[in-house]
């Protein structure tokens, strides 16, 4: 038998739920509620493990700030006195030791008084210390010596001391002997004096540094 219904849709009478739809209500709403347990879990318990690291990290960062500037400060200085140490070595290392060196001119020729081997002294003594590569020329010892002896090898003697000497380190060899002799006087002593020069030239800084002169 057919029945039909007249009535506005508003007036009839709904049809119960079926158990097919209930279990899917049921498994939506199952659904929903883990994952809202699930993000309650993400937002509190996860954020607060992460904010409870965060925060150490940042007490321990705090700690380590102020010793990795310092750290830093400590490199920059030492990266300075570097510097300051290269350029020392570099200014340092074209100077000669004048003092040093006239000391050893002074002990060789009482060394040579001391054998017999010459009586030298020395007047209008100049040193002078260029850079001038070009001409190769970084500077010189001049000096008027004298010998008192009528003997001119004396003044040889002296001249192949000087060159064999710790003086002569970092300077090239002198020119072969020679001078002129002075005047005999009877009443000097010594009587006899010989006049030579005594020239050295020195070596490029380069030249000094390989034979350890400087």
């Amino acid at each position: 038998m057919i029945n039909i219904n007249l009535l506005p849709e508003a007036y009839r009478p709904q049809p119960g739920i079926t158990p097919k739809k209930a279990a899917a209500i049921a498994a939506g709403a199952l659904v929903n509620a883990s994952l809202l347990a699930w993000w309650a879990w993400l937002s509190i318990g996860v954020s607060q493990t992460v904010e409870s690291k965060l925060e150490a990290l940042r007490e321990d960062m705090a700690g380590l700030t102020p010793q990795v500037q310092y750290h830093r400060g400590l490199e920059a200085e030492h990266r300075q006195y570097q510097s300051r140490e290269k350029t020392l070595d570099e200014i340092t290392g074209e100077r000669i030791s004048w003092t040093r060196k006239l000391d050893e001119l002074v002990d060789l020729a009482n060394t040579g008084s001391d054998t017999s081997r010459y009586l030298v002294w020395f007047g209008n003594l100049n040193v002078s210390q260029v850079s001038d590569t070009r001409r190769q020329d970084f500077g010189s010892l001049r000096a008027e010596g004298y010998s008192g002896s009528g003997n001119f090898a004396n003044v040889a003697n002296f001249l192949d001391d000087l060159e064999a000497s710790s003086f002569a380190q970092g300077f090239n060899p002198p020119a072969p002997p020679e001078g002129s002799q002075s005047k005999v006087d009877e009443e000097l002593i010594p009587s006899e004096v010989w006049s030579f020069p005594v020239e050295l030239s020195l070596k490029s800084p380069e030249e000094r540094k390989a034979d350890g002169t400087e």
